[in-house]
């Protein structure tokens, strides 16, 4: 049995990906919040340094011992961005000796596709922690794609859990995304989406099966808004299915998703726990 494991160094979580034989075994996810502070600064914070690579470092013992041959590992928005990357990419290597590929927004989106969608037509929507990425395809073509430096650390860094001012910064970003080309399902990625997708279907035990392929429509995701902006952030960590280190930053994406949706002319919006992990593990050959 061929086993390998794929790290995702996200803005707001490190989440491994362990394959057998082209197969997904299990997910494993820690908030770090690598990407705090980046609403005010240009530079990683060195506590979140240290904190995401020690996470980096024990999934990629955790993933050797359990048998991996091979551990690739990419970085999303906080690292692209930051321009003090290579502090962490160097704490990274010093830790547990991995090489990171550091993916641009749009390889990203590119990566949200082939996970979702694998070589089906539609979208994706991916809600990060420092950035949101929207790519389309066409005929199997990528006819779309853009990613802009807007997610859910970086509006709780900037705006705290204040309605008014994170709908009119999801308003200002649907501008900038300007036309979508129209798609028959738009299907919604990453850590806000699913747990959204958990909370609309009232699970008591999150269950990627059931989640995978939900379809919200956008006045429930609105719904779904205000009713987590009534709340404290300890009632939403209260919740069933609130992953640890979420409910701070829930508010934001929520109302940024369907702010988004709403402004871009989508109608609902389908959900996926396969994403760029899957994507990226596509892409090097450890699965189909």
């Amino acid at each position: 049995m061929k086993k390998f494991a794929v790290i995702d160094i996200g803005s707001n979580s490190v989440r491994l990906l362990f394959v057998a034989d082209g197969k997904v075994l299990y997910k494993s996810l820690n908030t770090t919040r690598l990407g705090e502070g980046l609403a005010n600064s240009t530079s990683l914070l060195s506590i979140a340094i240290e904190r995401t690579a020690q996470a980096v470092a024990d999934f990629y013992v955790k993933a050797t011992q359990e048998g991996a041959e091979q551990v690739v590992a990419f970085a999303t928005a906080a690292v692209r961005t930051a321009d003090n990357r290579q502090a962490f990419l160097d704490c990274v290597k010093a830790k547990c000796g991995l090489d990171i590929e550091v993916v641009s927004g749009e390889e990203e989106g590119e990566l949200g596709m082939l996970g979702a969608l694998g070589g089906r037509d539609g979208a994706v929507i991916d809600v990060g922690g420092a950035s949101t990425e929207i790519a389309v395809r066409t005929s199997g073509k990528t006819v779309y794609k853009k990613s802009l430096n807007i997610g859910v650390v970086r509006l709780k860094d900037g705006y705290g859990r204040n309605v008014a001012e994170i709908r009119a910064r999801a308003e200002r970003a649907a501008k900038e995304y300007g036309v979508i080309p129209p798609v028959d399902t738009l299907y919604g990625i990453g850590g806000t989406a699913t747990t959204l997708a958990a909370q609309y279907l009232q699970l008591d035990t999150y269950d990627s099966d059931k989640v995978t392929g939900t379809e919200i429509p956008v006045s429930a995701l609105k719904a779904l808004a205000d009713k987590l902006s009534a709340m404290s952030v300890e009632e939403i960590a209260a919740l069933p299915c609130m992953p640890k280190g979420r409910a701070d930053v829930i508010t934001g994406g929520a109302v940024l998703l369907a702010t988004l949706l709403e402004e871009l002319g989508f109608t609902s919006l389908t959900v996926s726990d396969r994403d760029n992990l899957e994507g990226y593990a596509i892409k090097r050959g450890l699965m189909a």
